[in-house]
């Protein structure tokens, strides 16, 4: 069981001897599915009062782009492409890309300025090997992101220089039972 602290009970007064640095974590598979546990990590830190931003790339069709993000718990902001599609070729009209893109760009602004502890970006390696988001962009925004923040991507065929920038990497496999 995991105890809550109130702020107010913490003692400004005490500094710890190091900085927490944040962890990237990269989820992958060597197919396209939805990762169930990375949303559930994704919701305990949230509830938990930790400020959480989970961003879906290549999924659209509910007008969910950052102007509207759906609130899951009250510190989870979750947005989307404002599309009336799911991406799934690196070939976008002009309004798909610029939707991907203002993400994209909106993204990285607000992780720079340190609006979460967490963020979630889901299906990023699909973004990038369609071509959609360069590699070179992501692995300077990992690079230079706020130290205190954690990054959690996912998506299959994850780019080898993101992998081995990577704390912690997950693999998910069919598991194979008789």
């Amino acid at each position: 069981m995991v105890a809550q602290l109130e702020t107010s009970t913490l003692s400004s007064e005490h500094r710890f001897p190091h900085t927490v640095e944040g962890l990237l974590q990269v989820f992958t598979s060597s197919h396209r599915s939805f990762f169930t546990n990375v949303m559930a990590q994704a919701l305990v830190i949230a509830s938990q009062g930790t400020p959480v931003l989970v961003v879906q790339f290549l999924k659209g069709g509910i007008r969910q782009g950052q102007d509207r993000p759906v609130k899951l718990v009250q510190q989870l902001d979750w947005i989307r492409c404002d599309l009336p599609r799911c991406i799934d070729t690196p070939q976008l009209d002009e309004t798909e890309m610029r939707s991907l893109q203002q993400l994209w760009q909106y993204t990285q602004q607000v992780v720079f300025e340190g609006k979460y502890s967490l963020v979630v970006l889901d299906e990023l390696s699909l973004a990038i090997n369609l071509g959609l988001i360069p590699e070179d962009e992501v692995l300077a925004f990992l690079e230079k992101r706020p130290p205190h923040v954690d990054v959690i991507l996912t998506g299959p065929e994850m780019p080898k220089a993101i992998v081995d920038l990577a704390d912690q990497i997950t693999e998910i496999r069919p598991s194979h039972c008789p």
